[in-house]
C-alpha cells in the first residue's frame, strides 16, 4: 500500500487530535438498500447541474440511490425532494468514520475546488469509487485553520479520476503531484438540456408568413424592461425596415401592458392569444406566455434574455437559448448563470447590453445572417462540450455500479 504523502499524514493527526472538542451526533435517514452514489457539491448551482444530469442515469437504471451534500447551508438541496440529503460531518476521523459507516456509499462524484482531505481519505479506505468533476484551474480550499496542514495535494492524489475544466487545470492538477492517467482534460459541466418541442406545421406555417423577414426575440420581459426592449426595437427597425420583434412577458399579467406600450411607442402589433397572424405591417408580436417558446427560438437567430436588465432578478439560464441555435444578448444583472454566461462570452456566442443604445446597436449588427450563425454555433460549440463531459461522468459511473452488479 503506498504511503501518504506527510502532508496528508499530519493533517489526518490533527483531525484525529480534534475528536473530542468538535465531534457531534447528528440523526440521519435510514439507508436504502442497493449502492449508493453520493454527490458532493460546493455550491448550490454545481448540485442542481449534476442532479439534472442523473435524471439520465435515472432512464438508464434503478439499482441505485442517491446521497446528496453540499457544503454550505445556503447551498442545502432542499427542494432536491425523494433523494437522501444529509449534511457534511465534520473534519474530525470520529464524526467521519459514523457518517461512512450510516451511509456506505459506493461512489463519490465531487465536484469543485472545496476539498474535505480527513473525509476524502476515510471514503477511499472504505473502498469508495471517487470521481472527481469540475477542477477549476482555481485555488485549492479546505477547512480553515492556521493549524492544519495543506493537504491538497494527498487528497487530490486519491481520486481514481478527475475531470479538468481546461489545459490550464489539468496543469495545475499534475503540478500537485496527481498522476496524468487519472486525468482527464474535459469542459465545465453544463446541466442537461432537453430542447423544448415545437409543432413542426406550426413551425412551416409562420415561417412562409414570414416570407424571410428578419426576426429577433426578447424572452420573459420584466416590466422594467419593456420601455428599453420596444425603443430599442423601434430604432433598430429604421436600418432594417422589415424587421420583427417577438416579446414573450414574464408573466401572463403583464400582456396587457405591453401591449399598451407597444401603442404608446407607436409599433404596430399583433397578439398571439388572440389568434392574430403577423402580416407584412406588423412590427411587435406579442405572445401570452412561454408555453410556445420552443417555436419563438426556432424562428429567430438572436434573442434577449429578459430578467437581466433589471436589478434583484438575476437573469436566466442561458443553454437552453443556445442550444436551440440562438445568438445570446443580455443585461449585466445575470449573477445567478454568470458562469454559464461567462464561458458564452468566451466562446463568443453571447454579448452584454446595458440600455436602448447598446441593445439597438446590437440587434442592428446582429440580425445580418451571417453575424447570428457565427455566434449560434459558437453556442452549440459550448453546450455540446458540456454534454460530451457529462457523457464521460455517466460512463464511469455506469461503468462501476456494472462492476457492483457483476460481484454480486
Amino acid at each position: 500500500m503506498a504511503r501518504r504523502p506527510i502532508s496528508l499524514a499530519a493533517y489526518l493527526a490533527f483531525a484525529r487530535g480534534q475528536d473530542r472538542l468538535t465531534a457531534k451526533s447528528v440523526q440521519r435517514t435510514a439507508r436504502a438498500d442497493g449502492p449508493v452514489l453520493w454527490l458532493h457539491c460546493d455550491t448550490r448551482d454545481r448540485l442542481e447541474t449534476l442532479l439534472t444530469l442523473i435524471q439520465r442515469l435515472r432512464h438508464q437504471r434503478d439499482d441505485f440511490s442517491l446521497l446528496l451534500t453540499c457544503d454550505s447551508a445556503q447551498t442545502s438541496p432542499s427542494e432536491a425532494t425523494g433523494e437522501q440529503i444529509s449534511s457534511l460531518p465534520s473534519e474530525t476521523l470520529s464524526d467521519i468514520g459514523r457518517f461512512l459507516d450510516h451511509w456506505q456509499p459506493d461512489i463519490l462524484v465531487w465536484a469543485g475546488n472545496e476539498l474535505r482531505p480527513a473525509l476524502i481519505n476515510e471514503a477511499s479506505q472504505s473502498g469508495t469509487h471517487l470521481l472527481l468533476v469540475d477542477a477549476a484551474d482555481a485555488p485549492w480550499r479546505q477547512p480553515s485553520s492556521r493549524f492544519m496542514p495543506d493537504a491538497t495535494s494527498g487528497a487530490l492524489r486519491l481520486f481514481h479520476t478527475i475531470f479538468a475544466q481546461d489545459r490550464q487545470a489539468a496543469q495545475s492538477l499534475r503540478r500537485l503531484g496527481v498522476p496524468g492517467n487519472r486525468i482527464d482534460v474535459t469542459s465545465p459541466l453544463e446541466p442537461e438540456v432537453f430542447p423544448l418541442t415545437c409543432h413542426d406545421g406550426l413551425h412551416e406555417e409562420l415561417t412562409a408568413a414570414l416570407a424571410g423577414r428578419p426576426v429577433w426575440l426578447a424572452v420573459r420581459v420584466e416590466p422594467g424592461e419593456t420601455d428599453t426592449v420596444l425603443r430599442a426595437h423601434r430604432r433598430a427597425s429604421r436600418l432594417a425596415h422589415r424587421l420583427l420583434l417577438v416579446i414573450v412577458p414574464a408573466t401572463s399579467s403583464n400582456e396587457e401592458a405591453i401591449a399598451e406600450h407597444c401603442q404608446e411607442v407607436g409599433l404596430r402589433l399583433a397578439r398571439w392569444e388572440n389568434g392574430e397572424m403577423p402580416d407584412e405591417n406588423t412590427q411587435v408580436l406579442l405572445a401570452g406566455d412561454d408555453r410556445e417558446l420552443g417555436l419563438w427560438y426556432r424562428l429567430a437567430p438572436l434573442c434577449f434574455l429578459g430578467g437581466s436588465l433589471t436589478a434583484k432578478i438575476g437573469g436566466q439560464a442561458p443553454m437552453m437559448a443556445a442550444a436551440l441555435g440562438s445568438a445570446i444578448l443580455y443585461g449585466p444583472n445575470v449573477g445567478r448563470h454568470l458562469d454559464a454566461y461567462s464561458r458564452l462570452v468566451a466562446a463568443g456566442a453571447a454579448r452584454i447590453v446595458k440600455d436602448v443604445d447598446s441593445l439597438s446597436a446590437a440587434v442592428t449588427h446582429l440580425i445580418a445572417p451571417d453575424q447570428a450563425a457565427a455566434m449560434a454555433h459558437a453556442g452549440w460549440t459550448v453546450v455540446s462540450a458540456g454534454a460530451e463531459t457529462a457523457d464521460l461522468m455517466l460512463t464511469q459511473i455506469n461503468e462501476w455500479l456494472d462492476a457492483m452488479e457483476a460481484e454480486l
